[in-house]
Order: C-alpha cells, then structure tokens, then sequence
C-alpha cells in the first residue's frame, strides 16, 4: 500500500502522494518514465501523482549534438518531447528557484509568472527527486561572455552550425584580409567529449562546405582546439588519447596542450603560450557545474556543489529527498579504492535513473532499497564522417569500426522508438546525398523582416535636394526615373544582406546564450 511520506501540516495523512521531480534531462525523465510504468495503477487511481518541474519541455540527447550541429541530423529529432513520453505525469515548464524541504514546499517560477503578477507557484511534496543537471562552468576570461559560444543545448548547437556557415559567408564576401582570417579561424576550448567532438563534426561540415565557395579552401579554415591539461578525452584512455592527437593534427587542427585561454577581448583569442588569434568565433566546453538550483536547496553539498549521496541514490542525512545525475555524488561501490565517486556521465545518469525509480517506489510499499552499483564500460568518441575512437570492455578501436560503435551505441540508448527510426532513416538519407550546407540563422531573430517593414521610414538625408532649392526640381527626365529605382534596389540589397554581411553577421550581434530554438 502506498502511504505518504510525511503529512504536510496536518494530523491527518493526505490521501495523495505527490513526488516531486526537478528537472527533465537524463535522470528527470527515465525516473518519471519509470515511475509511470510501476506505478500505474495508484496513478490512474489517483493514489500517486508525479510532478516534472522543467525549463524546456523536452530532453535533449546530448551525445548527438555534435551531429546535429554538423547537420547529420535534424534537431527535432535530438530532442524528446516530455508531454509525449510523460503522458501520465504532470508536466510543469519552470525552474525551482528555492526548496524548503522541513516544509515540503518547492518554489517555482513558470513562464505565466510575470504575465500573472501574482508571484512564484508554490508546489507541495512528499517525496522529492533531485535532478537538475548541470550547466557550463565558466571562468572569468575577459571577453568570454561577449563573445564566447557554448555547446550544451541544441539551441547552442544549431546557432552554432549557423555561425559557421555565415562565417565563411562573410570570408567569401569581404575584401579585408584580416576579417578574411578572423571569419577563418575557430577556436574551440576544452578537450573533452563536447569540445572534440565538436571540432571533428563541425570541422568535417566546414571542409565539406568549403567545395562550394571559389575562394575559400580547406586550408585556408583554421581551428584550434585549447586544453588546459597535458592529453585529450582522459576517458577512452591515453592510447587513444595519443592517437586522437594524431589525427586531429593530421587534419591541419592546431592542438594545444597544457595552455589556457587568458583573454577573447576585441575577438583576440590569446593563450597561455603566447599566441594570438584573430576570431570572430571561440566555442567554450571547458567542463560543466552542478546547476545553481543546489545552492538554494539547503541540504548538504561537497565542496563541488554537488549533493551528498548514498549508494541506495538518498540525499545524505535526509529523509525523503533522491539524487542522481551530474548534480549529485554518488558513491562508486565498484570501485577497488574507497572514496571514489561515480563519473558525471549519461552512461551512469540513464542507470541511476532506473535505480532511484524502484528505490522509491520500494519506499512507498515499506520495502528495503538497493544499492547503485555499476563498472563502467568504457568511452566512445566520434572525430567526424567515419573517424572515431573507443576504448570499450578493455578493446581499443579506432577509426571506422569506433565511428560505427558509437553511432551503434547511441542508437541503442536514444529514447523511444520513433526517435530510432528517424535518426536512423536521417543516416541513411544522408549516406545516398549530399550534405546540406544552408545557414539558417535568420531564424533566430524571425521578426527582424517584419519589424523592418513595419518600422517608420528613414528620415531624410541631410543632403537631399528639395524642390524649392533645386533648379531641376520639375524635371521629370528618364535620369530621375532611373536614380529613383535605384533607390530602390539599394534599400532591397541593404535588406536582403542583414544576418551575412559584416556588421549584422551572428558573430557581431548574436548573444549565444540567448538564441531561440531552431529548426531544420
């Protein structure tokens, strides 16, 4: 029989349990969806209800990112709508902004909050699951925030692709050779899962891009990948490592380890090194953080402001409070050293989610919970079309037959059926034609048309001929018929180039971290 946690201010027991879950990535949505499926029948009853508190109304599978911002796949199909998966939870698109867990009661701010005026929704609980993520850890390098590009979301990552694109739009069009190189030059920080798979997709999308446009080369595109420590992708080993190296140099990418990156003032990359770079373009995925949420939770966190856990997946010295994912630390009981954490990775967030789901459902019923235990496998990584590296179960490949397991892999993992099949018929299409090269960045800014139509008219220059002072004002020759169109024509150029030209590009005016969702 499923009893509630604690009554909430009241001698009587509620005749509802509400859980409580926060955040809709990995672990958010396999727990609700698990949750779902066990606890079927309380919750068509009425007996149990979860709740998903989210800022998006999807999960987004971030291993395909990389791929989508190559455009192998269509973010549409990256992303898993929750409303569709969760039928049976109640789906509320906020964040959590404070937790008073004595008190059972979360703080939500809704996308309705300011229209209503009446304040933050307060949401009531008896179980609470704690699954936020995480978020881009940044450092205080001057410049970064004007002009620094993440790579965490697909929004991120389709802006991304976009900005590229137009680049290379702005190179081919412009008669300075500086902006020629500036728009050329990529430099990508951080030589982790994100930042190397992302500067061999985009890298491979760039080159293929580059056979279309008659003055740019490949060689004349320059990417630099930076990383702090002295190998890349620690996680498929140092072998593998090594190897990656290679090939990314191979490549004519400019790998530089054991440098930093001290400022991106001016659209200037300078590095620890010495080295200078003008770029309009600096793609920043040096680490994430646990999202900021946990600091205003008030229960116990580590020194990386991640919450203490236990291996049957509770918060440490808290009752009825779950955690799993990056922002939690979950002992690894596998380990032969003690003290050893689990990795912050999808591979132990997807099966901690499972974990966490039948630990609280055995809670609910009064029976005894379980303990996360799991070795870790090993690391796949793609470099790009048919390139990558994996270090699996002790076996270390490289190449094609990398490449065709991690695709295999995340094939496998990627949620529900539908999104299989699409992402599969995407690989095939795209394996009998060519690339899609378009930028579609106007996307992110759609009312820029319109306002410009709709806004007032330009005021008159200063030096525009009335018809009291000029003496040909009555002329009604073909010449001022033909200064008219061309007029004309001029304002329709001026209109057509924004978002291409120098001055309108996405690298000038774009805030990365506030693009819109964008579509195919």
């Amino acid at each position: 029989m499923v009893t509630a946690a604690t009554p909430r201010g009241s001698d009587e027991s509620p005749t509802r349990v509400r859980v409580l879950v926060v955040g809709g990535g990995y672990v958010g949505m396999y727990t609700a969806l698990r949750l779902q499926r066990r606890l079927k029948a309380e919750m068509r009853s009425g007996a149990v209800e979860v709740v998903v508190v989210t800022p998006d109304p999807y999960m987004t599978y971030q291993p395909f990112l990389p791929e989508a911002a190559a455009g192998n796949i269509s973010p549409r199909h990256v992303v898993v709508p929750l409303r569709r998966v969760l039928d049976h939870c109640r789906i509320v698109i906020g964040e959590v902004t404070s937790l008073d867990h004595a008190g059972r009661t979360a703080t939500v701010t809704t996308l309705a909050t300011e229209e209503e005026d009446a304040g933050p929704l307060e949401l009531t609980y008896d179980e609470l699951v704690l699954a936020p993520g995480s978020v881009s850890r940044t450092l205080p390098v001057p410049g970064l925030a004007d002009h620094g590009i993440g790579f965490k979301t697909v929004e991120e990552a389709i802006g991304l692709r976009n900005h590229v694109i137009e680049q290379m739009d702005i190179a081919s069009s412009t008669r300075d050779p500086a902006i020629r190189d500036a728009a050329l030059t990529f430099v990508v920080v951080g030589g982790g899962y994100a930042g190397v798979e992302a500067l061999g997709e985009l890298e491979d999308m760039a080159r293929y891009t580059a056979r279309y446009y008659r003055n740019i080369k490949p060689e004349d595109l320059k990417w630099v990948l930076v990383e702090a420590s002295d190998r890349i992708l620690p996680e498929v080993g140092e072998e593998m490592g090594r190897y990656t190296v290679r090939e990314l140099r191979a490549r004519n990418i400019d790998v530089r380890l054991e440098t930093r990156l001290e400022s991106c003032v001016d659209r200037v990359a300078v590095l620890s090194d010495g080295s200078r770079f003008p770029t309009r373009t600096v793609v920043w995925t040096a680490g994430v953080k646990p999202a900021p949420v946990l600091a205003a939770t008030g229960l116990p966190l580590d020194a990386r402001g991640r919450l203490k856990c236990t291996p049957h997946l509770t918060v440490e010295g808290v009752e009825h409070a779950w955690a799993a994912g990056d922002a939690a630390a979950v002992p690894d009981v596998t380990a032969p050293e003690p003290g050893r954490e689990c990795a912050p990775n999808a591979q132990h967030a997807v099966r901690q989610a499972k974990v966490l789901a039948d630990n609280l459902v055995a809670a609910l019923h009064g029976r005894p919970l379980k303990r996360y235990a799991h070795e870790y496998a090993g690391s796949v990584a793609s470099l790009g079309l048919h390139k990558g590296v994996a270090h699996v179960y002790g076996r270390k490949l490289k190449g094609y037959p990398a490449w065709f397991m991690h695709r295999a892999y995340h094939l496998s993992r990627v949620p529900t059926f539908n999104r299989k099949a699409r992402v599969m018929a995407e690989w095939t299409l795209a394996g009998l034609f060519k690339r899609e090269i378009v930028s579609l960045g106007s996307l992110e800014h759609p009312r820029a048309e319109f306002e410009l139509a709709a806004g007032p008219p330009p005021p008159p220059s200063d030096t525009a001929v009335t018809a009291d002072s000029s003496p040909d004002a009555h002329d009604t020759s073909d010449e001022s018929d033909t200064k008219d169109v061309k007029d004309t024509k001029d304002t329709k150029d001026t209109r057509d180039t924004k978002g291409t030209g120098e001055t309108g590009g996405q690298g000038d005016a774009q805030d990365p971290g506030k693009a819109g969702p964008a579509t195919d």
